[in-house]
C-alpha cells in the first residue's frame, strides 16, 4: 500500500473519572469528531475516556484540536479538560478500525502523547520536521496558557465561533442571548483572534512543508 501523509491526534479526557455523567462530554465530542469522518475508521473512543482521530489533511490538524479543546471546556459543572498529542507523518497501513492503522504518524502521535504528562502540557506536535516542531511547540505552549484557562462560556463562544467562521459578533451573541460588546469581550478574553492567529500559521507551515515532499 503506498504511504500518505495525514495527521493522527491521540489524546485523554482528564479528570473524566470524577465526571458526573460521562454522556455529557461523550455525546459532544462525538459530533466533533464526526466531522472528520466515521467511527471505527477515522476516529475511535476507547477505554472509556482515551481516543484517537486522524485528520487526513494535516494543516487542519490544530484546527480540529483546538475544536476538541473548546468542546470539552465548555462542559459546565465539570472539571474537564482534554490532553492531545497531534503526529504529522505517513500513514502505511489502513485498517477497518483507526486504533489497527499505522505508520509514522501515527507513531509519532503516541510518542508525544506519552511525553505529556512528564512536560505538564496539555497539547504537543511531532512531525518528521523537528525545527518546526520547536518553533510550533513554543507557540503551541503560550496559546495553551489561555486555553488550559477558558471558563465553560469562554469556551463555548470559541466552539460557536469556529462553527459559524461566517457569523459577525452580532449573529454570534444573538445565538448565545448577548449583547455584540459581550461577545467582543468574551472573545478577547479567551484570545480567540491570537489563536486563531497561531492556526492560520500553523496551516501556512504545513502546507508549505508537504509542498515539498
Amino acid at each position: 500500500m503506498t504511504s500518505v501523509m495525514t495527521s493522527v491526534i491521540t489524546g485523554d479526557i482528564m479528570n473524566s473519572r470524577g465526571a458526573a455523567n460521562q454522556g455529557e462530554w461523550l455525546t459532544p465530542i462525538k459530533k466533533v469528531f464526526a466531522i472528520y469522518g466515521k467511527t471505527p475508521k477515522t476516529w475511535e473512543i476507547y477505554r472509556g475516556d482515551s481516543f484517537q482521530l486522524e485528520v487526513k489533511e494535516p494543516p487542519d490538524s490544530l484546527l480540529a484540536a483546538i475544536r476538541i479543546k473548546a468542546c470539552i471546556k465548555s462542559i459546565r459543572e465539570e472539571e474537564l479538560d482534554v490532553r492531545m498529542a497531534i503526529g504529522i507523518g505517513s500513514r502505511n497501513y489502513s485498517a477497518a478500525r483507526i486504533t489497527e492503522s499505522n505508520g509514522e504518524a501515527f507513531i509519532h502521535s503516541g510518542e508525544k502523547f506519552e511525553t505529556l504528562k512528564k512536560m505538564k502540557k496539555s497539547l504537543a506536535i511531532k512531525s518528521p520536521w523537528p525545527a518546526i516542531d520547536t518553533e510550533l511547540n513554543l507557540m503551541i505552549s503560550l496559546a495553551s496558557i489561555a486555553m488550559d484557562k477558558w471558563s465553560p462560556s469562554s469556551a463555548e463562544l470559541v466552539a460557536l465561533s469556529l462553527k459559524n467562521k461566517e457569523f459577525s459578533q452580532k449573529e454570534l451573541g444573538h445565538k448565545l442571548g448577548r449583547t455584540q460588546s459581550s461577545i467582543s469581550e468574551r472573545q478577547k478574553r479567551a484570545l480567540y483572534d491570537e489563536i486563531m492567529e497561531l492556526e492560520h500559521y500553523y496551516r501556512n507551515k504545513m502546507e508549505q512543508q508537504l509542498k515539498k515532499i
